[in-house]
């Protein structure tokens, strides 16, 4: 059979296989857009609770890292667990509350909260048994 008879998927008499090529080509870049696609997906919890500005951020990316490193898909699926939901913000009707009683303790006296604590005082000093009245108490400030 003569050479130029010969179908094109056959290498040549020049040792170079133009299908051989291809197919490596093709191959690297299949290879890296799997690896792509892996790491886009692997990071997908990171990412959804980095998008909607979730208090777990930090958690959901440790469990992506140690899901990464051992490959134990156990975590991964926690992380998506974990940015899916939305958990309830504490700190910041605490932190409220705690500004107010730190307002309220620095109160100076005079106010009319004290007033109306020294009015109570005084109701129940003369509401106190004849011949038994004692000292008048004194607000106690305590700053703990």
């Amino acid at each position: 059979m003569a050479p130029h008879h010969l179908p094109f998927y056959l290498a040549p008499g020049s040792g170079v296989d133009p299908l051989m090529v291809v197919m490596g080509i093709f191959l690297i870049g299949t290879v890296l857009w799997v690896g792509t696609l892996y790491w886009k997906l692997h990071s997908l919890p990171e990412r959804m609770a980095h998008k909607s500005q979730k208090l777990q951020f930090e958690f959901v990316a440790v469990l992506g890292l140690i899901s990464l490193f051992t490959h134990m898909h156990i975590f991964w699926v926690a992380g998506l667990l974990l940015a899916m939901i939305d958990l309830p913000d504490f700190g910041t009707p605490l932190r409220s509350i705690a500004g107010s009683v730190e307002k309220i303790a620095d109160a100076t006296p005079g106010e009319a909260g004290d007033a109306v604590v020294e009015s109570r005082l005084d109701a129940g000093a003369s509401a106190s048994p004849a011949g038994k009245s004692g000292p008048a108490k004194e607000k106690e400030h305590s700053h703990v």
